[in-house]
């Protein structure tokens, strides 16, 4: 085996590549449960591609016929429900952990010198992770698939002198059709995959030639014993491995007992429309974008100019990438920020709640005026933060990583 793999070596840097990246990568000691969600988060994305490419082997992307092989999936190819299940429970669990994954990510700096790169990278996989999830919603060809897509692709056309064309272009028809589900069909198995694979191997190579950060901010690179090795970092592979390993357990618990029991989750993962083929002369009575993206969909409806929407809409994402530069704390985590930082986090983590909330529910003049508020709550989170980050006292970070 020695001989073997020093065959392997002189050729592919495999062993290089394990002990930078795993046994001998160091890792601060005192990651805890939030540190899962980042694992999960390839676990998931590996369920999506394995899923994925043995549904297209029965799905017909075609307007004609699309439906009615999602149907034949669901009652005729063997184990063809599990697989579907999987991958619609999946896609629902990607953004969960995404999530949760980013809000770790405010909660302790992830985000600050010298890890600007790793958060860019990251923005960079959620922003093509709503491509991709938003162009797979179409392939079902189901009523919610259909007017959804209706809906977001009809909201470029706000944008003034090249809107009409831009729309044109991106359905490749004069309306939605089996053209726009061929080229979605596309993007979403071949073009997007590799996109988001590329990115995660470019946010894995810049979080480990930095370093990840840890729940007090503390850079263990600062504190080395006589041979190099971080005081406060133990290596990677074994023991954040097989602590993984538990979390991994959890959530395939939790994640099994979704797809064999409530796989629909009330109509928020799967909704009831889209169990009835698209009909381009019947409306919904109400259309929602899925629940991942209805945060962003309620900040659209809060404005009452279409443009100006869907520049706020635009604008609620494109926030996030220049978060980095927006903090201007000395220091990173939460445990030492002020109580000014901690309510603004916590006001902000409830206003895209309730957004997220309303965007599912029916426009009212009350839910309105309820969106408009967070809205606010959610863009203040942001542009306030280079003033009250600034300003307010903050605690003295320890030398050394506290447990």
């Amino acid at each position: 085996m020695s001989k073997f793999m020093d065959w392997i070596d002189a050729r592919f840097p495999a062993t290089k590549m394990w002990e930078d990246h795993l046994s001998k990568y160091y890792a601060p000691k005192n990651f805890n449960f939030l540190y899962f969600f980042g694992s999960l988060a390839l676990l998931v994305l590996v369920n999506q591609i394995v899923t994925g490419v043995w549904l297209t082997m029965s799905f017909t992307p075609s307007a004609e016929e699309a439906f009615a092989s999602v149907e034949y999936i669901m009652r005729d190819v063997e184990y063809g429900w599990i697989l579907r299940y999987l991958h619609s429970t999946g896609a629902s669990a990607f953004f969960i952990v995404v999530y949760l994954h980013m809000f770790r990510g405010l909660l302790y700096g992830s985000y600050q010198k010298p890890r600007e790169l790793v958060w860019l990278f990251g923005m960079l996989i959620y922003l093509v992770l709503m491509a991709e999830a938003f162009m797979g919603y179409l392939l079902p060809w189901g009523q919610m698939s259909y007017w959804g897509a209706q809906v977001i692709i009809s909201l470029f056309g706000a944008i003034p002198v090249i809107g009409g064309d831009l729309t044109q272009w991106i359905r490749g028809d004069y309306l939605i059709s089996g053209i726009t589900l061929n080229r979605f069909f596309a993007l979403h198995v071949v073009a997007l995959p590799i996109v988001i694979l590329g990115l995660v191997v470019l946010h894995i190579l810049a979080l480990h030639e930095v370093g990840s950060n840890n729940p007090d901010g503390v850079d263990i690179k600062k504190k080395k014993d006589e041979n190099g090795i971080p005081l406060d970092g133990i290596p990677f592979h074994p023991y954040y491995t097989v602590k993984d390993i538990v979390g991994v357990v959890v959530f395939l618990f939790v994640f099994c007992a979704v797809v064999f029991f409530f796989p629909e989750m009330g109509g928020y993962f799967l909704e009831k429309p889209n169990f009835e083929q698209a009909n381009a002369f019947k409306t919904p009575e109400h259309i929602a974008p899925v629940w991942y993206f209805t945060p962003f969909y309620a900040i659209l409806r809060a404005v009452p100019d279409k443009l100006m929407g869907v520049i706020a809409m635009g604008a609620a994402i494109a926030v996030l990438f220049v978060l980095p530069w927006l903090d201007r704390s000395p220091v990173r985590s939460m445990r030492y920020k002020g109580w000014i930082s901690k309510l603004f986090l916590l006001v902000f983590c409830v206003a895209f709640v309730i957004l997220g909330i309303l965007g599912v529910l029916a426009p009212t003049p009350g839910r309105t005026l309820l969106s408009q508020v967070c809205t606010v709550l959610y863009f203040a989170y942001f542009l306030l933060m280079p003033f009250y980050t600034r300003l307010e006292k903050t605690k003295p970070v320890p030398e050394r990583v506290t447990g």
